[in-house]
């Protein structure tokens, strides 16, 4: 197999696809008879509101060899994207974007504008956290709350004087009208982390019902980006920690060390439990 060649395929503001193409040499091995040489392009497709990505292959026989033979044409039909789901949409919060840019970003302390940067991302914006909340963490309720207006673009630690700093927990509340049985589905997107750990309807369990570990390292928040490295997670949630009618989410960023210590996410969606296939 010779190395790979990467190209950008395709690229807008709604959508990037990525090209990885080699050639696979059979040798001696058996290719429908005959030893074959094919070309193997992978493509990966990133769109602007579908977190993940899209993956496929092409494979085409070198312009030299003559079509495949007798006995060995592939029907492949039609190639369809649908955004992987394990079940119906309940909630969701935020753009699938890879950036936590459609968030609250709030104007920086006048005495710390860096001018050399004049987006309010690239200021010093998020150590804004302990103004605007300065009694209770953020608490966001679904179908009341404005994502754009009332999540703050960085779950980072409170401000508690003297150089210290506390974690905090920010709350979902949300309702379950019907409560069904099975697993239900936390797709959690981030778009930078330290580590972030998930409770559901108990703030108090000794340990978290879901965690993403120590991850990140990235500095996105220290170099006030809006953006780090990307992280998808999707946690299964049985529904017995759910409760019919209201229900809340706690999220816990819990490394309060530092005043650079946070989490920014991109997207959140919960999912009810699968839709039985029809016979």
């Amino acid at each position: 197999t010779k190395a790979l060649n990467f190209s950008v395929v395709l690229q807008k503001e709604t959508q990037v696809e990525l090209s990885f193409s080699t050639t696979w040499d059979p040798n001696s091995e058996d290719y429908c008879a005959k030893s074959v040489p094919v070309k193997i392009d992978k493509r990966y497709i990133m769109l602007s509101g579908s977190s993940g990505f899209y993956a496929y292959a092409i494979f085409e026989r070198e312009e030299k060899w003559p079509a495949l033979y007798v006995g060995c044409d592939i029907d492949l039909g039609s190639i369809v994207f649908t955004p992987p789901r394990n079940g119906p949409t309940l909630r969701e919060i935020g753009i699938p974007d890879r950036s936590a840019a459609e968030f609250y970003v709030p104007d920086p302390d006048p005495c710390f504008i860096n001018r050399l940067y004049l987006t309010k991302d690239r200021q010093y914006g998020w150590d804004r956290y302990t103004v605007l909340y300065p009694k209770e963490d953020l608490i966001y309720t679904v179908g009341a709350s404005d994502y754009r207006k009332d999540w703050f673009f960085a779950h980072v630690n409170r401000n508690v004087g003297n150089g210290t700093y506390r974690a905090t927990t920010w709350q979902i509340k949300f309702e379950i009208p019907d409560l069904l049985p099975g697993a239900y589905t936390l797709l959690m997107a981030l778009a930078s982390a330290s580590r972030a750990e998930i409770r559901v309807n108990d703030p108090l369990a000794k340990l978290p019902h879901h965690t993403t570990k120590f991850i990140g390292k990235d500095n996105a928040i220290a170099r006030h980006g809006i953006h780090g490295l990307y992280w998808l997670f999707s946690f299964e949630v049985p529904s017995t920690l759910f409760l019919k009618g209201n229900n809340t989410i706690y999220l816990l960023q819990n490394r309060g060390q530092s005043k650079f210590s946070g989490v920014m996410y991109v997207y959140l969606r919960l999912e009810g439990p699968p839709t039985p296939k029809r016979t």
